[in-house]
């Protein structure tokens, strides 16, 4: 049996799927993986520019990271803050080189629906990078041995491929009735 070596994992989620954030964060345990993510009000925005606030993302949360995991729910791909963090995850600065990248599919992601996987409805900035094969996407899992292996491959890879940051970063929330494409 080979030892799964234990990464500091960094979570962009969106607020409404918290609890699966939490069930995640439980199911992985101290076993496996260090854990971090932004929660609501987190970080002072009212009155602050795009770059400070990246900035405190990148030097607060990501810093010492070494793969940031995108959990995937129903509405995840219209939240700016979750683009800023894939984006700032990708970016290797003076303080800390990039991560690697992966998305889990959570269960409320399907609905009666939405039944399979719609690539226009996840993080647009994670699409690019499985496109790229910088990234993958995975649906959820209560294994925790499997997620620390999906958390070790996106960590070994991450030297292996380029990661596609070209994509302008969201100014704004995506309203419902726009695609992750428009």
């Amino acid at each position: 049996m080979s030892i799964i070596p234990k990464h500091k994992v960094f979570i962009s989620y969106y607020s409404e799927d918290e609890i699966f954030k939490e069930r995640f964060e439980s199911i992985l345990g101290i076993n496996y993986a260090v854990s971090r993510s932004v929660s609501d009000g987190s970080i002072e925005i009212k009155g602050k520019t795009v770059e400070y606030i990246m900035e405190q993302i990148r030097d607060k949360y990501l810093r010492d990271s070494s793969v940031t995991i995108v959990l995937i729910g129903k509405n995840t791909w219209r939240r700016k803050y979750v683009d800023w963090e894939i984006y700032a995850s990708l970016r290797s600065t003076k303080s800390s080189p990039r991560s690697g990248l992966l998305g889990i599919i959570l269960p409320s992601y399907y609905s009666s629906v939405q039944s399979r996987l719609d690539i226009h409805i996840i993080p647009p900035r994670l699409y690019d990078n499985v496109e790229c094969k910088y990234a993958k996407i995975y649906n959820w899992t209560e294994d925790s041995i499997q997620l620390a292996n999906y958390i070790h491959t996106a960590f070994s890879e991450r030297n292996s491929t380029n990661p596609n940051n070209g994509r302008t970063r969201f100014g704004r929330n995506r309203p419902h009735k726009q695609t992750a494409w428009q």
